[in-house]
């Protein structure tokens, strides 16, 4: 796909942006710009105007006074491991990259929170806090690499989510900069605050609202004992019979998850790991205390039978069940060695619905003619379809494209959602009319403006069309197709 470009920004300009951040982290030169056009949704590109990189909140204010007097719309990002085009540039635009703002600035574990910055790694703050007994909970598969800001602006969630919630859960308080460069405090250290709850508002807007620029974090204590099975099936519809079952019976695993036979595959070819060549395979956590563990991994394990379980295997040791999880979280890049590309979606559907959706994902499959591989938090019903394909071949891409927007359709249709996880972006906007009414986008893009009236953040992205504050564009910004850039 053609990489949308703008001209280059003046280097008046660049000496403005340069005079705050310093000069080597403000990013001009166009071969290192190319790092920034995309996100880990690599169909999509643009080329940022600049790329500035501030080490605190101070210089945060800063480059948003400065861009917003110079008409500059701003894209936040943190490691751009995002999966639906949320940190795509608009061409001409200021990337503020919030990579060098990854302090761990407190710890207090007597009232269970962190403190840190938009760039610490997700999962920096389980290592830092585990010596201690505690952990954080949400683990995207990504986790060794993606950022908190990242996580708070898309509601990342994971594995473990099914049990302890995703990022939302588990945010209680931001510090942000807004659009005019004002700061302020959304929610603190405590668990329910009066007033609106704007740190709700705050997580999942995608970048939208304000550049989160220290987080107040949830942290748990580690369960006492945690117990792991791997059970494999003839197809995915005894597996989605099993979830059925586990879940109806009241049990609430920590994770369950399911992986069909191509994404099995895929997996073995990457890791080694040693399964068997089957239909599907859930891979269940269930934790707590150890009586409570032994009778809930008792009790799952029957059900997994009752749906007609092929094996189940225990993980004999920590390393053996680190195995079995390296090999769910490395799902995604394992796809990589069976297709050369692969668009990846993350629709919702009701946890009943799973085996009837996959018969029809298999359809659309055949329909095709394109390979559909699944990996999915079966648990909550967050489904990941992958549909394999070879940009080489013409035409391939976009069937691959018209394909994954029929499964989110399909999600759509039967009382699910367009996205659990890996937000809106500019890969799903178009299917949000398919969700949602006009009037509500509208009221949406009313909590919008009153964040950022000029729309000078992430603009073009989660609404379908261009919507507008009070109906007027901002000055020199047509939607989604660049700015006008300042001599």
């Amino acid at each position: 796909m053609e990489t949308a470009t703008a001209e280059p920004v003046s280097q008046n300009v660049i000496a403005k942006f340069s005079a705050i951040v310093g000069a080597d982290h403000c990013i001009s030169n166009p071969d290192q710009l190319l790092t920034y056009e995309c996100d880990a949704l690599t169909s999509f590109r643009a080329r940022p105007g600049l790329v500035v990189l501030p080490a605190s909140t101070a210089e945060v204010v800063e480059v948003v006074k400065l861009a917003r007097d110079l008409g500059l719309p701003i894209v936040p990002r943190g490691s751009g491991t995002g999966l639906s085009g949320g940190a795509l540039p608009v061409p001409g635009c200021i990337v503020l990259g919030l990579s060098r703002m990854k302090r761990i600035i407190e710890v207090d574990l007597d009232n269970q929170f962190v403190r840190v910055e938009p760039g610490v790694i997700n999962l920096e703050i389980t290592k830092r806090i585990s010596p201690h007994g505690y952990y954080y909970a949400p683990d995207p598969s990504s986790q060794q690499v993606c950022t908190i800001g990242g996580n708070v602006a898309e509601n990342s969630g994971g594995a473990h989510c099914l049990k302890y919630g995703f990022t939302t859960n588990h945010v209680l308080g931001a510090k942000v900069v807004l659009g005019d460069g004002s700061v302020a405090d959304l929610g603190g250290p405590v668990l329910d605050p009066p007033g609106y709850d704007l740190r709700g508002v705050l997580v999942g807007s995608e970048g939208t609202l304000c550049i989160v620029t220290e987080v107040v974090l949830r942290i748990l204590r580690k369960p006492e004992s945690t117990r792991t099975f791997f059970a494999t099936f003839p197809s995915t519809t005894e597996a989605g019979h099993a979830v059925s079952y586990i879940i109806s019976a009241g049990i609430v695993p920590a994770a369950i998850e399911m992986m069909d036979r191509l994404a099995i595959v895929a997996i073995k070819a990457a890791t080694g790991v040693d399964w068997p060549d089957v239909g599907a395979a859930l891979l269940m956590d269930v934790d707590g205390t150890a009586a409570e563990v032994e009778h809930t991994a008792s009790e799952a394990t029957e059900h997994a039978r009752r749906a007609g379980a092929i094996e189940i295997r225990i993980p004999r040791d920590a390393a053996e069940r680190e195995t079995m999880w390296r090999g769910r979280k490395s799902a995604f890049a394992a796809v990589g060695r069976i297709s050369p590309n692969y668009v990846v979606q993350d629709g919702v559907i009701p946890r009943s619905e799973i085996a009837s959706v996959l018969a029809e994902v298999a359809r659309l499959s055949n329909e095709s003619g394109l390979r559909i591989a699944n990996v999915f938090h079966a648990g909550d019903g967050n489904l990941h379809p992958l549909v394999l394909y070879d940009a080489a071949v013409p035409g391939q891409e976009a069937l691959a494209e018209k394909t994954a927007g029929q499964i989110l359709k399909l999600c759509v249709r039967i009382g699910g959602s367009i996205t659990g996880e890996h937000g809106v972006g500019a890969d799903k906007a178009a299917y949000m009319a398919d969700m949602f009414t006009d009037d509500d986008l509208a009221t949406m893009n009313l909590v919008r403006c009153s964040f950022d009236p000029e729309m000078i953040f992430n603009p073009g992205k989660v609404f379908p069309t261009p919507r507008l504050c009070g109906d007027k564009s901002r000055r020199g910004v047509p939607a989604q197709t660049g700015v006008s850039v300042p001599q």
